[in-house]
C-alpha cells in the first residue's frame, strides 16, 4: 500500500509498507548490531594473477563448467583455505553460557541481491570444493535465490559469509555480520591503479589489478590481530596462483 503525504514547502513523499522480506532483513540487521561487537578491517589485494587466469582460461572454463571464472570463486577458495587455521572466524559465541562453538564444516554464505531483497544462501561443505566447484555452487545458489527457488536448508547452517559488493561498483564496504556468525568478508571492485612495488633500487610504480577485502568480525571472540592474520592468509592465497590454478579443472585444452 502506498500513501502520499503532502507538506508545505516540500515535495510529496510516498509512504509504503515494508515487504515481508524487507521487514525480516531490517530486524535481523538491527539484531546483529545490537547483539555483537562489530569491527571492520581492510586489506588491499593484487588480483593480477586472477585476472590473468580469466583472460587466458575464461572461455575454456565456461565451456567446461557452464559458469564464469570470477574473482569471487577464487576468494571463496582462499577463504576456505584460511578458515581452518583461524577457527574463531568460523564459529559462534554464547556469552551467557561462556562458550564458543567452532565449526569443523565450512558452509559458505553468499549475499545475493534479488528483486525481493538481500538473500544469503550458503554452499554446504565449501571446504571440500575446488575453485570450479565453488564457482558452480555460487552460481547455483545465486540463481535459485533470484528465481525464488531456495529451499529452507539453503539459508540455514551458514558458518561464514562473503558479500561481493564490488560487483555493484563498491570499492570499500563495512558489512554487518550475518548473525550468529563471527565473520563476513566484503570483496570490493577490482580496479587497475598505480601501486608501488619492489624496494630500494628496484622500487617502481606499476599498474596492477587491485581490490580491497574488508572483514567485519565479532570482537567478542575475534581480536584485531586475528582479523589481520586471517586477511593476510586470504591475500596470500589469492595472489599465489599456483595455490588455486590446478583447481580450475579445465584439462589441457
Amino acid at each position: 500500500m502506498t500513501e502520499t503525504v503532502q507538506g508545505a514547502g516540500v515535495e510529496d513523499v510516498e509512504v509504503e509498507k515494508l515487504s515481508r522480506v524487507r521487514k525480516v532483513i531490517a530486524a535481523r540487521m538491527q539484531q546483529s548490531l545490537a547483539g555483537s561487537a562489530q569491527l571492520t578491517s581492510a586489506l588491499e589485494v593484487d588480483f593480477g594473477p586472477v585476472m590473468a587466469a580469466r583472460a587466458a582460461h575464461g572461455e575454456r572454463f565456461r565451456a567446461v563448467h557452464g559458469v564464469s571464472l570470477s574473482p569471487l570463486a577464487v576468494v571463496a577458495a582462499a577463504v576456505c583455505r584460511a578458515l581452518p587455521e583461524h577457527r574463531m572466524l568460523n564459529a559462534t559465541i554464547d556469552v551467557d553460557a561462556c562458550t564458543a562453538a567452532y565449526h569443523r564444516r565450512i558452509n559458505l554464505g553468499f549475499a545475493v541481491d534479488t528483486d525481493a531483497g538481500l538473500m544469503v544462501p550458503n554452499v554446504k561443505d565449501a571446504h571440500l570444493l575446488t575453485v570450479a566447484g565453488l564457482a558452480r555452487g555460487i552460481a547455483d545458489v545465486a540463481g535459485r535465490a533470484r528465481d525464488r527457488k531456495l529451499r529452507p536448508s539453503d539459508v540455514q547452517g551458514g558458518t561464514f559469509t562473503i558479500t561481493n559488493t564490488g560487483s555493484r561498483g563498491s570499492v570499500l564496504d563495512t558489512p554487518i555480520l550475518n548473525a550468529p556468525e563471527t565473520g563476513i568478508l566484503a570483496v570490493g571492485k577490482v580496479e587497475r591503479r598505480p601501486v608501488a612495488v619492489g624496494s630500494g633500487a628496484d622500487e617502481r610504480v606499476e599498474i596492477r589489478d587491485m581490490a580491497y577485502l574488508c572483514l567485519t568480525y565479532d570482537h567478542r571472540l575475534v581480536d584485531g590481530a586475528d582479523a589481520a592474520r586471517f586477511l593476510t592468509a586470504v591475500k596470500g592465497a589469492v595472489e599465489s596462483r599456483p595455490i588455486w590454478a590446478a583447481d580450475l579443472e579445465i584439462g589441457d585444452g
